[in-house]
């Protein structure tokens, strides 16, 4: 199975993932999710009741970042980095594309 395989489709935005469902999306390990969850790398994750709940953006995120760890070797400040310049990017399209810009 290919990453492009994984998840294709769109969420919703009040959809909520786990850890466990999100790491499985992404291809690793709870444990890779865990340690950037407390190094603070996912600032919209949010536990409830001692379970992570993650959103649809939280998703791409956690995608975006294994996948310049693994291609590039970057350190996971660097991937968290890069991938809320690509956040940033991406909201700047949509407000582009609304013509709000």
């Amino acid at each position: 199975m290919r990453d492009d395989d994984i998840l294709s489709g769109s969420l919703m935005e009040d959809t909520w993932l786990t850890l466990e469902q999100v790491a499985a999306a992404c291809m690793v390990e709870p444990a890779w999710l865990t340690r950037h969850i407390e190094e603070g790398l996912f600032p919209d994750a949010e536990s409830m009741a001692g379970t992570w709940r993650f959103s649809g953006v939280s998703l791409l995120r956690a995608r975006r970042m294994r996948q310049l760890e693994r291609d590039f070797e970057a350190v996971p400040e660097l991937a968290a980095l890069v991938a809320d310049l690509l956040e940033e990017m991406d909201i700047l399209r949509a407000q582009i594309r609304r013509g709000m810009v």
